[in-house]
């Protein structure tokens, strides 16, 4: 599939429709999914109408922006008005929003045309698109594997290029690690930069949307539609957004001697030997173009994995205990009694990780052991933002492997729940921080799979991270493969 700017072009050009564009998709989109199953909703009606909309501008002779005309998919955790928002859960099924997510907003308003919402882990708790209540997500580079998660289905439908780019959410890799899995480049951006508005709670300081595409000008330019401050979220941060898409220009060499800093705890033991391959030779071509690597130690890292299965499920505890069949959602029948009726309703509507991490949550979180675990995880999270400003003071962006291990089988994991967690070992860090960072391919293994390389920036330096990103990319061909798929 083409760039956002190459199909603008067209537009613009009239090489092309909108409307047939958007009908292209949504016939890539129909003869996909019963291999891949990455959407549980497609809204192909509001698309068309939006496509045309764009085409009546042109017809007129209006100029159009990036966005316009062009097929975006969005994460079933993001409120968008009339159409069934289900979080993958049951508790959820038949729950319609009657208003956008500020990011629907926005992109609404810059006339981009929506053709679904995707498949996800149930509440964005999960590793591999496996825990959602409705189906599984299948990796489009070998349908046999899982294309990570939660944001599977979002990323899955980028790279069988069932839309242009799409949005998902990041808790703790969410976005990056299926990026990694399914080959493309995923964005989690700086906690507050994206309003979160609209967007369903798992772990409020913790959750952040960001941007998937095939190219990193493509998630650089959806970056920059969707970034912004908004007074609906109180930790909207309200600060100037730059031109992201101008940090990626074609042929554009990283400005200055930029410092790139290797994490050594993220290398070593539990490491897939052909991911550290592909990521140190990565590395190589970064020191070619110019960057000075450097080996940095984080000590703390290695930390971020417990203390993020404390904050988060203590977090999400909170926040789930809104659905409990009273004002919206499943509600359970033949109770007697309001409490059963909580408890049936749950039983019911929530699956098995939910309702694990919610026990979780609730125990940390209970009297006598607030302080033994919620108040130490705390601590230990300043301890890792700690560390990573020490890291920033001798190196502009930070460099670890994406995942352990490229994506694995469908029901490889599902009965050991912490070799699961270990999936967003690499990631973690980052949300508890609140650090921007993504990845990007930098190679395959032997059998075919996508490597991902993380990269991290400081606050707000979402600019040179695309920079840097941007000059790795256009030095390589790993983000012009694509999966072979029989549509």
């Amino acid at each position: 599939m083409a760039s956002i700017r190459e199909l603008h072009r067209e537009l613009i050009n009239k090489e092309r429709s909108a409307v047939e564009m958007t009908q292209e998709t949504l016939a890539r989109i129909e003869a996909l999914e019963p291999q891949l199953h990455s959407f549980l909703h497609v809204t192909a009606e509001a698309a068309i109408a939006q496509a045309r909309r764009v085409d009546a501008k042109l017809a007129a002779g209006e100029s159009i922006g990036l966005l316009e005309g062009i097929p975006i998919a969005i994460k079933d955790n993001l409120c968008m008005r009339g159409v069934p928002t289900t979080c993958g859960s049951r508790i959820l099924e038949n729950y319609i929003p009657p208003y956008n997510a500020t990011v629907i907003e926005k992109l609404e308003a810059a006339g981009a045309v929506l053709v679904g919402k995707t498949n996800l882990d149930e509440f964005a708790m999960g590793s591999s698109t496996e825990n959602s209540a409705y189906q599984l997500t299948a990796n489009p580079w070998d349908t046999a594997r899982v294309p990570g998660g939660s944001s599977g289905g979002s990323a899955a439908a980028v790279a069988a290029e069932e839309a242009v780019v799409s949005l998902g959410s990041d808790t703790g890799g969410s976005i990056r690690q299926p990026a990694s899995f399914c080959g493309v480049v995923g964005m989690k951006p700086t906690y507050g930069l994206v309003s979160r508005y609209g967007l369903v709670a798992y772990a409020s300081s913790l959750d952040q949307i960001g941007p998937f595409g095939r190219t990193v000008e493509d998630a650089a330019t959806l970056l920059e539609a969707i970034a912004g401050y908004d007074p609906r979220d109180s930790t909207s941060l309200k600060v100037k957004i730059p031109h992201y898409s101008r940090a990626v220009k074609p042929n554009l060499k990283p400005k200055g001697r930029l410092r790139v800093g290797i994490i050594q705890e993220t290398f070593g033991k539990g490491l897939d030997p052909e991911v550290e391959t592909a990521v140190k030779a990565a590395v190589e071509v970064l020191q070619e173009l110019g960057t000075e690597i450097s080996v940095i130690s984080c000590p703390t890292f290695g930390y971020g994995l417990p203390t993020y299965y404390i904050i988060a499920p203590s977090e999400a505890s909170a926040n789930l205990a809104r659905y409990d069949g009273v004002k919206y959602g499943l509600r359970a029948e033949e109770a007697d009694n309001l409490l059963e009726m909580y408890e049936k309703t749950r039983a019911q509507g929530f699956g098995p990780e939910v309702k694990r991490r919610i026990m979780i949550g609730t125990y940390a979180l209970s009297a006598g052991y607030y302080d033994a675990y919620y108040l130490k995880a705390q601590k230990v999270r300043t301890l890792i933002c700690q560390d990573f400003q020490k890291a920033f003071a001798q190196a502009d962006v930070l460099i670890t492997p994406t995942s352990p291990t490229t994506a694995f089988k469908a029901g490889e994991k599902t009965d050991d729940p912490l070799s699961m967690y270990l999936s967003d070992l690499m990631t973690i860090p980052v949300n508890l921080a609140g650090l921007p960072a993504l990845s990007l391919p930098c190679g395959f293994d032997s059998q075919g799979l996508p490597i991902g390389m993380q990269m991290i920036g400081n606050v707000l330096q979402e600019e040179r991270l695309l920079e840097i990103a941007n000059a790795y990319e256009q030095a390589t061909l790993w983000h012009t493969r694509t999966p072979k798929l029989s549509a």
